[in-house]
């Protein structure tokens, strides 16, 4: 009586042996195996490259934003010190402020205001870069230094800058029709006229999701600038290229991803939030200035030392882990519709 067949009975069997099988583990020689991914696998490749790759993924991140940090403190400074006498015109006792004070003040701090925008585009857009090269590494199993991600992301920042960019004005269409919003509701409110409201909610409603098509449709762009070290509008070509077919797969995953990072966020808030401290009653008898003092000082100490320190944390997890997984679900999106599991395979 012949024995079991391939696969039969009860006792362990070794699969190699056995062509019709299944098909042996893709390759996994970094944070990812080298075949589609799915949800599980984007994640937890995501969380993989941020505890393999700490050092340089939260070394330049935090680096960047210190520099920010101190460029911004520094402009502030300068700032106030060409304005001095007119920034004391507004509390010095007996003193008139005017226009004549006014417009220095709105010149200096305007310019710094604008000094830090473009100051925060450039950060995030240099930590972009950092993220996409360092999962360069991670997906091959290969180990990186700090100072070769941060040449790696300077030399791709501009182009990223260039698509992040772009990417911010999409997500301001919605925040200004929002903003219409709000101004045709006083308006409707203070002339019984209902036109205005209506005409800006619809095109609230139009917006709003134009705005998500084109976010997600040109979600891989950074990635492609720094992967395929692509300039900004070819990158923006070949996000659009790698999206198509798979704009609600990638949309659920950002959202998702998106959601873990404001789970989080919470559990640093909320607990923080219950367990600060009380101010101090308030005596009418007491001057303005010492009950504006009291509040801010019952406010400072481990309580402010603890929010900073969540604050610092959460938005480090936010601007690092959010970039990774869109830059996994790009290379998700080139092995299931250019191979690159192969190349990847073969660099390995």
């Amino acid at each position: 009586m012949p024995g079991p067949g391939p696969g039969q009975g009860w006792g362990p069997y070794d699969w190699r042996h056995n062509p019709w099988g299944p098909p042996p583990p893709p390759p996994k020689p970094g944070v990812i195996p080298l075949a589609p991914l799915g949800v599980d696998r984007i994640l937890g490749g995501a969380f993989a490259t941020m505890r393999r790759y700490a050092k340089p993924l939260f070394g330049t991140a935090a680096a960047a934003y210190g520099l920010l940090a101190l460029l911004m403190t520094g402009a502030l400074l300068i700032a106030y010190g060409a304005t001095r006498d007119d920034f004391r015109a507004l509390y010095a006792p007996g003193a008139t402020f005017s226009w004549e004070h006014g417009r220095p003040l709105l010149l200096a701090f305007g310019a710094v205001w604008l000094a830090g925008l473009l100051g925060s585009l450039a950060v995030n857009s240099f930590i972009q870069a950092a993220c996409a090269a360092t999962l360069h590494e991670a997906v091959i199993g290969r180990a990186t230094t700090f100072r070769a991600v941060w040449r790696k992301a300077w030399s791709r920042t501009p182009s990223v800058a260039a698509v992040t960019l772009l990417l911010a004005l999409i997500l301001l269409l919605p925040v200004a029709a929002f903003t219409l919003l709000i101004v045709a509701f006083f308006v409707t409110v203070l002339t019984d006229s209902t036109a205005p409201f209506g005409v800006v909610f619809l095109l609230f409603l139009l917006v709003l999701p134009l705005s998500a098509w084109l976010y997600v449709l040109f979600a891989f762009a950074p990635a492609a600038a720094v992967l395929e070290t692509a300039g900004p509008f070819t990158a923006l070509r070949r996000s659009v290229r790698l999206v198509r077919g798979a704009w609600w797969r990638t949309f659920g995953i950002s959202l998702l991803a998106g959601v873990i990072v404001v789970i989080v966020s919470l559990a640093f808030r909320l607990p923080l939030q219950f367990a600060a401290p009380e101010p101090p009653a308030v005596n009418p008898d007491s001057d303005t200035s010492e009950i504006l003092f009291d509040q801010l000082r019952s406010q400072f100490g481990l309580y402010a030392v603890l929010g900073l320190l969540g604050t610092l944390l959460t938005q480090l997890l936010a601007t690092v882990f959010l970039p990774l997984v869109t830059a996994l679900l790009y290379i998700d999106r080139r092995i299931r519709k250019e191979g690159l599991a192969h190349a990847l395979h073969s660099a390995a």
